[in-house]
This record gives structure tokens, C-alpha cells and sequence, in this order.
């Protein structure tokens, strides 16, 4: 119940300061549907897209296996130790809606089949031939094709975002610069409008006062001459009831003697407004 395995061999081509990537195809034959999992003894160094899954009868699945790039070129005459191990297992009835993972967890060592893959490192293309005569006009260009090479790790997406960012950082000082200016044009305006509000202000303050001045005088002349008006009315008014008591008075003493009621009566009400006006 394997699985069928190809390439037998993964070959990665050179440079390796690059990432290079070759594609496994795993193929399940049997008529039952099986588990797998990918294993490699440089985990650091390979990154394996899936490093899992199910295969169903008759399907295969292509996982990719990446080389990540390497600091320095190993030398041309070294020899990869790297092995890829290619478990299956299958899965059984009871275990058709299992996860994976916990029919790896539940499987038995015995029921496990194992493929192991080797790994080569070829040459770049166009070195294949080991003729000194042919070799000879071939290195150029290769070396031209590593140099034009580009760095590891980097992308055209990171280069550009690489000068996106550059330019981002150029053009800081001058909104900073701009953006100061606006602070402090607006600072100017909202002080100049304020000295004009004070100023303003403080007039119509000045002019408020002065209203409030000459209403108080016109209400203080006003009161003093309708205190006099009224005087002056009621000192009139007593000296014609003086009068007019001194004549009945006379009359009186003529006529008859004695004071009458009326008289009295005059006399009395004289009396009173007399008292109530300068008392």
C-alpha cells in the first residue's frame, strides 16, 4: 500500500545563493485513500508546500520543495548530504472523517511505509560538458548570469518598496516644512484677529460706560427738578388755603362770634396737608 514517488531524485541546479525549487509528485496507486507526510533531515534549509495531507485512489498531489538561498556558493566539488523521507499510511474505514493529524498520532509503526529521497546538487546549465576546450567560452556568460543574479532574499517587490520608501523618507522635511509654515501663518491670523476683537471690545465697552454716565445724570437732573416742580406746586397750593383760611377767618370774626364748623373743618384739613408736606 506505497505510495509511487517521482522524481526518485530531487537535483537542484546552481546557484544556490538564489532559491531554487523542484516539484515531488506524490501519486497514491492503491484503492483506498492514504495519509502522507514529508520529512527532511535540513529542516532549516527546505521549506515543503504541503509537508501533509490525503490522497485519494488514483490522484496525486504536488508538493514543492523549496532550497533556500545560501549565504555563499558551496564549492563545485561538493557533495549534498541531504535526504528527503516520504511516509504513507493508509486510512482505513473508521477513520475516513479523521483529521490527519490524529491519524498519524493513532497509526501504528507497522502499518507506516517509508520512501527515502536523495538529494543532488547539479551544475548550472551549461556546465554539464567537462571539456576544457568547451568550457572555455561557456564560463563567461555563466559568470555574467550569476552576476546578474539577484541578491537572496530580494524580490522585485521588495526593491521597489525599497525605493518607495526612500522616496517617502525625501519627502518628509518638506511636508514637515510645510505643514510649520500653515501652523504658523494660522498662528498669525487667529492673533491678529484677536487684537482687533479686543480692540473692538474695549470701544464698545468705553461707548457702554459713557451711556451709562449721562443716563445717570439726566436721571439725577430729572429727579432734582421734579423734586422742586412738586415743591414749588404744594407751597402754592398752601399759601392759597393760608390765605383763603385767613379770609374765612376774618369773615368769620365779623359775621358772628365764634369759630363755625366749616372753619374748623378748613382749618384742620390746612393743618394736615401742611404736616404731611414738610413733615
Amino acid at each position: 500500500m506505497s505510495v509511487e514517488i517521482d522524481p526518485l531524485e530531487l537535483g537542484f541546479r546552481r546557484p544556490f545563493t538564489v532559491e531554487v525549487s523542484q516539484i515531488l509528485r506524490i501519486r497514491n496507486p492503491n484503492t483506498s485513500p492514504v495519509a502522507f507526510k514529508v520529512k527532511t533531515t535540513a529542516p532549516k534549509q527546505y521549506c515543503v508546500r504541503p509537508n501533509s495531507g490525503r490522497i485519494e485512489p488514483g490522484h496525486d498531489v504536488e508538493v514543492s520543495v523549496l532550497l533556500q538561498a545560501m549565504k555563499q556558493e558551496p564549492p563545485s566539488d561538493a557533495r549534498c548530504r541531504d535526504k528527503f523521507l516520504v511516509q504513507s499510511v493508509t486510512i482505513t474505514g473508521d477513520k475516513e472523517f479523521t483529521n490527519v493529524a490524529q491519524i498519524w498520532d493513532g497509526a501504528d509503526k507497522s502499518q507506516i511505509q517509508e520512501k527515502k529521497i536523495r538529494v543532488l546538487w547539479l551544475p548550472a546549465f551549461g556546465e554539464e560538458t567537462t571539456s576544457p576546450v568547451a568550457a572555455t567560452p561557456i564560463r563567461p556568460s555563466t559568470s555574467s548570469r550569476v552576476e546578474e543574479t539577484p541578491a537572496p532574499f530580494t524580490s522585485p517587490s521588495e526593491t521597489r518598496s525599497s525605493t518607495a520608501d526612500t522616496r517617502e523618507i525625501k519627502q518628509e522635511p518638506d511636508l514637515a516644512e510645510n505643514f510649520q509654515n500653515t501652523v504658523a501663518a494660522a498662528a498669525t491670523t487667529v492673533q491678529n484677529t484677536a487684537s482687533e476683537t479686543y480692540e473692538q471690545l474695549k470701544e464698545q465697552l468705553a461707548k457702554a460706560q459713557a451711556t451709562i454716565a449721562s443716563l445717570q445724570n439726566d436721571a439725577t437732573s430729572g429727579l432734582r427738578q421734579r423734586k422742586a416742580a412738586v415743591a414749588d406746586a404744594v407751597g402754592e397750593q398752601a399759601s392759597n388755603v393760608q390765605a383763603t383760611a385767613q379770609d374765612l377767618a376774618q369773615s368769620a370774626r365779623q359775621g358772628t362770634e365764634g369759630v363755625p364748623v366749616q372753619i374748623a373743618a378748613v382749618l384742620c384739613l390746612v393743618s394736615f396737608l401742611l404736616a404731611y408736606i414738610f413733615f
